[in-house]
């Protein structure tokens, strides 16, 4: 049975940067309690057996909680581990290629960076999700491309699939995303880099629900 799609909240990103291998299940499971919505699983690095394991016990733990596991990047070690999905870049493997392997039922999000017509494309395509951003500047990326307001406002007239909004959020810039249209709220290290992820998530559950 397929994880349902969430239309609204945090999409909660992990980083190896800021989670010790030992403490991933723990820090996303804290997540989880404060209210993200959606897990993405994303993990650069070349050790596929640490990767296949970690996916393996972050999709058990999110199951738990009925919350979808996004692998980044990845499409077949989303299939192995029997992920919710996938979300794929601009270098990852083809829209067409991603649901084939992975079925009908698959939550497939897309980046589109500062790009509408890209996302137009992709909802045309079949993307559960479209991606824009960095809207702020990002420590994860802090060379990102940039996104506006003004873009997302767009988007939202014209999209009929959940709008991701990425790169630099916070609390305190949040809530002005939201308002402009997006549906979830990608997050990094404003909730895996802070001392309390329980609250943080929260805070973050808190804004999505209020303005809607």
């Amino acid at each position: 049975m397929s994880t349902p799609l969430p239309g609204r909240g945090l999409y909660a990103i992990t980083d190896a940067r800021l989670i010790p291998d030992e403490q991933l299940t723990i820090a996303v499971e804290q997540a989880l309690r404060g209210g993200a919505r959606l897990i993405q699983y994303r993990d650069k690095s070349t050790d596929d057996a640490r990767r296949r394991a970690q996916a393996q016990a972050l999709n058990t733990l999110c199951r738990r909680y009925a919350a979808p596991l996004i692998i980044n990047d990845d499409v077949e070690l989303a299939a192995e581990v029997g992920a919710a999905g996938v979300h794929i870049g601009q270098d990852d493997p083809a829209l067409a290629t991603a649901r084939a392997r992975l079925g009908a039922d698959a939550i497939i999000g897309v980046s589109c960076y500062d790009r509408l017509d890209l996302a137009l494309e992709a909802q045309q395509a079949g993307a559960d999700q479209v991606a824009f951003g960095a809207f702020f500047p990002s420590p994860t990326k802090p060379t990102e491309i940039r996104a506006s307001l003004a873009l997302l406002r767009e988007a939202r007239s014209v999209l009929t699939v959940p709008i991701i909004a990425i790169g630099g959020i916070t609390p305190e810039n949040a809530l002005r995303l939201l308002e402009a249209g997006a549906d979830l709220l990608a997050v990094i290290s404003s909730v895996f880099g802070q001392p309390d992820i329980q609250a943080a998530a929260a805070r973050y559950a808190a804004l999505c629900t209020s303005s809607t």
